[in-house]
């Protein structure tokens, strides 16, 4: 029986909405032709600082949340499913482990990893978006944030968590998960595991990645290493685990090297 797809996703929104639902934020600032009314062009500089006043109460909602780790995937993914549970055990094991649980806030996937960390005393945080037809946040959530522009909360994600892990998804998941791995692989960020939860979603891609990608000499071989693929929930969350403790020396090391450094310098 194949899992319930929650309302608003049967159909494209471009195609069911009216014109005047449409107008998100994202879409207003990259609007090509103005509208009739053409008095937005001279509120560019007051978009200018919404979009600056949104990062700053990302900024003050999430920095103090600790080691934490984003979980993505498809908001169309129904209870029944398989993976749902998975994401519910994912979410639990990660908040026995010490690990917030960021998702967009959204349904599906995102729903069962917020609902399995806040059963197990965790605390479950929402990057909720503004989109074109309605999508409330799931009722798991210890923090809801709400965002007008994708990019904001696309760095609210990444800036606030020590990893993802992606679950199956569409376009939104796997816009993620390139993001990630492109800052990953050019060292953007450090102590990032990507882990791809699902094999037989991900086989296809990952031998897509290595033969025609890698074969046109578009990304090396060692590049695929980035990303770990798993089917057990608590070798998922071993690696997250594995991954804090190396980032907690490494920055111990660097600190010892530090005073080591200024003490020859003030004794040399």
């Amino acid at each position: 029986m194949a899992p319930s797809t929650p309302p608003g996703y049967a159909a494209a929104v471009s195609d069911r909405l009216p014109k005047r639902d449409r107008r998100t934020e994202d879409r207003k600032l990259l609007q090509a032709i103005p509208y009739a009314d053409t008095s937005f062009l001279e509120t560019d500089a007051w978009r200018a600082l919404r979009i600056v006043g949104e990062f700053v109460d990302g900024f003050d909602a999430l920095a103090r949340l600790g080691p934490a780790v984003t979980v993505f995937g498809s908001a169309r993914t129904g209870l029944g499913d398989s993976a749902y549970d998975a994401a519910r055990r994912l979410g639990a094991g990660l908040a026995d482990a010490g690990f917030t649980v960021i998702t967009g806030g959204g349904p599906g996937i995102m729903q069962a990893a917020n609902q399995g960390c806040q059963e197990a005393g965790g605390y479950s945080v929402g990057c909720s978006i503004e989109l074109p037809h309605e999508q409330s946040s799931n009722p798991y959530l210890d923090l809801d944030i709400t965002f007008r522009y994708f990019f904001v909360r696309k760095t609210m994600f990444v800036k606030y968590a020590q990893g993802f892990v992606i679950f199956p998804g569409g376009f939104g998941t796997l816009d993620e998960l390139f993001e990630s791995v492109t800052l990953v692989q050019t060292g953007k960020i450090e102590h990032f595991p990507i882990v791809l939860f699902g094999s037989d979603y991900w086989n296809g891609l990952l031998d897509w990645l290595g033969t025609t990608v890698a074969g046109a000499e578009n990304i090396g071989l060692t590049d695929l290493r980035l990303l770990r693929v798993t089917d057990d929930v608590d070798e998922a969350c071993e690696i997250f685990v594995a991954s804090r403790i190396r980032a907690a020396e490494a920055r111990a090391t660097e600190a010892g090297e530090r005073r080591t450094g200024a003490a020859d310098r003030r004794f040399g």
